[in-house]
């Protein structure tokens, strides 16, 4: 799809050891990538490599991240790290959707990185998707909605 003026950009930005994260997150860029969503461009960066230029281009965000020690992973509060001052005031409500691959319950992951997007301040757009053990077909079908419900969303300029 070509970028024009008036497409709208969804950033995902994930971290991934297991691949299982990563699974997730190609599911959810397939979704954004759908033949219904004409109207935005999608681009998937690693957390360890996203930069301020991924968040200031993006007009929604979806985050992956694993639970690790009842945690986001260190590179995805990394990712927060270097971007949190200098994008105060620049991304102000940016729509956010999280998932997290966990081993656990899940629910230290989710909190940490909703503790933090509400500091940017990010606008929570769904529920959090958590994944607990290895993802099923049924996972990767609800990461696929998330997708292309938060691409939809920009589209019709829903948020």
């Amino acid at each position: 799809m070509s970028e024009t003026r008036n497409m709208k950009h969804l950033q995902i930005v994930y971290h991934s050891q297991t691949c299982r994260t990563e699974a997730l997150a190609y599911a959810v860029y397939r979704g954004a990538c759908d033949p219904q969503i004409d109207g935005v461009t999608t681009r998937i960066a690693r957390a360890a490599e996203a930069q301020l230029d991924e968040l200031l281009w993006a007009d929604a965000i979806v985050l992956g991240t694993p639970e690790n020690f009842g945690y986001m992973s260190g590179a995805m509060k990394d990712f927060f790290d270097r971007t949190y001052y200098p994008a105060q005031g620049r991304i102000e409500g940016l729509p956010y959707a999280l998932f997290v691959s966990a081993g656990n319950d899940g629910r230290g992951a989710v909190s940490a990185v909703q503790r933090i997007a509400r500091g940017y301040p990010f606008k929570q757009v769904r529920e959090a998707l958590v994944v607990r053990g290895e993802p099923s077909a049924v996972h990767i079908a609800q990461c696929y909605e998330i997708g292309m419900a938060v691409a939809a969303g920009l589209e019709l300029g829903v948020f």
